[in-house]
């Protein structure tokens, strides 16, 4: 399983928040939003200020993706 964090972009979209507004009130550096970008592992203490952030839950910013085979 992959995880996407689009859900949290169209969020952000959504509000008029740029990236540095939600480093300043999540409170945290842009290496996360670049993990964020990439779909990348974040700590579950930066998914709990990201909530925290945009007033929501885990399942508002990020699902789960199987990972696609390259079995051919």
């Amino acid at each position: 399983m992959a995880v996407c964090y689009d859900k949290l972009f169209h969020m952000m979209i959504d509000k008029r928040m740029t990236n540095s507004q939600l480093m300043a009130k999540a409170g945290f550096s842009a290496n996360i939003i670049t993990r964020l970008k990439k779909n990348e592992y974040i700590s579950l203490e930066s998914i709990e200020k990201l909530c925290i952030a945009m007033e929501c839950s885990v399942d508002d910013i990020l699902e789960f993706q199987e990972k696609e085979n390259d079995n051919s």
